[in-house]
């Protein structure tokens, strides 16, 4: 029943209709291509730490937890609910009898499926898997006409039907902006909504308080069914310690809301090193293990079996400034050395994107992202937030940037695939069709593949310099802005079903209607 119930949820949230070919055709006619399932990778995971290291970091992170502990603050719940499991509480400051925690984790999957509302779009958390999902919380945006501005709720829409166009974008995401021109007790309901309407693949839940993440909830009941969203993970969110070592009541109200909903939580440290844990990266991979083993023991005191990933989002900092650095290798270690921790802990991990802290999507941005990306894919990870859109240190989602991004993690993906073995990868045929000293041009086998045996890029120009000049000598960006209205004019929304949509107004207006606008 439960399969049958997954696709029947599927089918009713979707609805039906012949936009779907209409759809391939706009995405072809715009260079944006055939949509891209999620990653298997056959790549494996390269590793930074071997078992001694590892051991090392995992008894330091024991000690963190036994001797110093964790904060939960402003929770009276979470800390009663600690206490009764065995942990020893002392004012809002939790340690744990070592060995508890991973005796907890026991009861969560090493993999998950969050299901989208097309079943064809569902991703698989964990594994060989990777899924890339866009920018997360900019209150900026960095406009088509070159503007940085606040962002508005048609900036967040736009940037969800980015997400919904890109073939290798597998999720929607979550605050893929801030849209301030909506009060702030309110505004989930808008982005929520969005995410469910102008796009068929997963989204992300708000955490911003546990009411709002009890709204998406509900929301997701409407548009799934209650049993279904009860027995299958149709929503993820973020969970963001804030380190070093606490957890605020905000936090923990979301996540025991998604927690005991059976929807998947993401446990992150937010690392800026130096400034929010140590200036090594082994005393940061040590505390960003402790915390992670807290929080996430955590949700299986909500529900046993509730699916939680192993986050981190390092970064350093300017030892001179104190400004966020991006793209440094430091940072990349961290994410390696947390991949292998989450792997050995049995969790599915996050970690990196397209991170860089330049203002505009320059040469500086490419590199940085470039770095911050290869390394997050190698290190193996299963779900990529911020993988396209990212400036300025978080602060703004670039639409130029979104879209270069984008082209970026359609080679990421061709680069996963690893190496082709079968007989057409080999080859054999075209060597004995040109022998020595021909070319391979014109032989049966580049005939056969020329269309897919080398990724081609949507953004980079190949030509000579003078066909360059003389169609306007466009920079990457300025041709990225060209993609993305093209992108944006050809965009139709999935079709769903009436009832939903109208419910789904209906119970969004309720709310609305129910509180006082608050914009603090």
């Amino acid at each position: 029943m439960e399969a049958e119930s997954g696709a029947a949820g599927g089918r009713r949230g979707r609805g039906g209709g012949g936009g779907a070919s209409a759809r391939r055709a706009a995405r072809t006619q715009t260079g944006s291509g055939p949509k891209l399932a999620y990653i298997r990778r056959s790549l494996p995971e390269y590793e930074v730490l071997d078992e001694e290291g590892l051991a090392l970091i995992e008894a330091n992170a024991d000690t963190v937890l036994e001797e110093i502990g964790i904060e939960f603050r402003d929770d009276a719940e979470a800390l009663a609910m600690w206490k009764e499991a065995g942990a020893d509480v002392s004012g809002e400051r939790v340690r744990f009898p070592k060995g508890l925690c991973r005796e907890l984790l026991k009861t969560a999957p090493r993999i998950f499926t969050q299901h989208a509302r097309n079943p064809e779009n569902s991703v698989e958390i964990g594994g060989k898997a990777t899924v890339f999902a866009p920018v997360y919380g900019p209150p900026f945006v960095r406009d088509l006409d070159g503007v940085r501005r606040y962002a508005t709720i048609e900036d967040f829409r736009n940037l969800v039907k980015l997400a919904y166009m890109a073939p290798s974008i597998h999720h929607s995401g979550g605050t893929v902006c801030e849209p301030v021109d909506i009060p702030v007790n309110k505004r989930h309901l808008d982005m929520v909504h969005a995410h469910m309407t102008l796009s068929d693949k997963p989204f992300m839940g708000s955490v911003t308080a546990p009411e709002r993440a009890a709204d998406t909830i509900e929301m997701c009941r409407i548009l799934f069914g209650s049993d279904f969203v009860d027995q299958n993970t149709v929503v993820i969110n973020l969970i963001n310690a804030n380190s070093p070592m606490t957890f605020d009541g905000t936090m923990l109200g979301a996540l025991k809301v998604y927690a005991r909903a059976n929807q998947a939580c993401i446990v992150t440290p937010f690392i800026l090193a130096g400034a929010m844990s140590p200036v090594t990266v082994a005393g940061t991979l040590t505390q960003v293990l402790a915390e992670v083993l807290a929080g996430a023991a955590f949700t299986q005191l909500c529900r046993p079996g509730a699916p939680v990933v192993f986050g981190t989002f390092a970064s350093s900092i300017s030892m001179q400034s104190g400004a966020p650095t991006f793209g440094s290798p430091e940072p990349a270690l961290v994410s390696y050395g947390a991949a292998q921790l989450a792997r050995r802990l049995g969790l599915p991990f996050r970690t990196g994107g397209s991170l860089c802290a330049s203002k505009v999507p320059d040469a500086q941005a490419a590199y940085e992202s470039a770095n911050t990306l290869n390394s997050t894919v190698l290190a193996g990870t299963n779900f990529v937030l911020h993988a396209a859109g990212w400036l300025e240190g978080g602060l703004a989602a670039c639409y130029e940037k979104f879209v270069m991004d984008c082209d970026q993690l359609g080679m990421m993906q061709a680069m996963a695939r690893g190496v082709d073995l079968s007989e057409n990868g080999q080859a054999m045929s075209a060597i004995r069709e040109v022998g020595p000293g021909s070319h391979y041009l014109g032989c049966q086998h580049t005939q056969d593949n020329f269309q897919t045996a080398f990724y081609r890029s949507s953004i980079a120009d190949n030509n000579s310099f003078e066909q360059w000049s003389a169609e306007g000598a466009l920079r990457a960006e300025n041709r990225a802005n060209q993609l993305c209205r093209r992108w944006l004019d050809a965009y139709e929304a999935p079709a769903l079903d009436p009832g939903v949509a109208e419910a789904l107004s209906g119970f969004i207006a309720k709310r609305k209607e129910s509180e006082p606008d608050a914009f603090a």
